[in-house]
């Protein structure tokens, strides 16, 4: 079995015209408490590892992929220029910013998350991706309207976009005070809940599904809690950890 075999990669069904995936921490080199397929150059993991795992996942989907700074805010960047799989491999991130979109096909984008919502995006008629970093401060911020802003931007239509949300913290697990809570729902509605304890809690997810349907686009989510699944970082369960990957790219064809 070859090193791309060892990758776990959970397809994100987007529709055809686009491929998108969630990685997992299987197939990587990192060592403890980075263990797996650690793709973060920011959380103390040797930088050599972090290549090493970045060249598997590149060589998995076709070259190596441009990821945002992810600073939890809400400004979008266009990848308007075609770079190559060396520089997007060892390269800084986009800076200061927590989103990227693409008309380009063959380029892959991605976001880096370990209970944060890495959420992918695409219009398959129009030919144009979004992924987009949206934790609580950024869903609160307004990242996700952004995002499908600049989509539009490039050409896309809002009922034209398909949108998935990945493995990220549930509800359940989310646990905040209660005045957070009702700041947050106060911004983004749905958002609100208890968790498993009766605790006050977020579900970002629930929150996000209802800020990208009522910008028009169909969404849904993956239901997998990162917190709960130990296949995915979470660095609410574990402090110091890895960071995996939600990728999009438009087909090269």
């Amino acid at each position: 079995m070859t090193d791309v075999e060892l990758l776990e990669l959970v397809d994100a069904k987007l529709p055809p015209g686009a491929d998108a995936w969630f990685t997992s921490r299987a197939g990587g080199v990192s060592a403890p408490p980075w263990d797996g397929l650690n793709l973060a150059l920011h959380v103390g993991d040797d930088p050599d590892a972090v290549y090493s795992n970045r060249v598997k996942v590149a060589n998995r989907v076709g070259g190596g992929v441009a990821f945002p700074e992810q600073v939890h805010g809400r400004e979008v960047a266009v990848v308007d220029e075609r770079g190559t799989g060396p520089s997007l491999i060892k390269g800084v991130g986009v800076s200061g910013v927590d989103a990227l979109v693409t008309a380009l096909p063959g380029v892959a984008i991605g976001v880096l998350v370990a209970d944060c919502m890495p959420v992918l995006m695409a219009d398959p008629v129009a030919r144009v991706i979004g992924a987009a970093h949206a934790g609580r401060r950024g869903l609160e911020g307004g990242v996700l309207q952004a995002t499908v802003a600049a989509m539009v931007d490039l050409g896309a239509r809002p009922g034209q976009i398909s949108a998935v949300v990945g493995p990220s913290i549930c509800g359940h697990c989310y646990e905040v005070p209660l005045e957070m809570r009702d700041e947050v729902e106060a911004a983004v509605p749905g958002s609100a809940c208890e968790t498993a304890s009766g605790t006050p809690g977020l579900d970002l997810p629930a929150g996000a599904l209802a800020v990208l349907r009522a910008a028009g686009v169909e969404a849904r989510a993956t239901g997998i809690c990162t917190g709960e699944d130990e296949r995915f970082y979470s660095y609410r369960r574990d402090g110091v950890t890895g960071r995996f990957a939600g990728i999009v790219v438009i087909d090269g064809a």
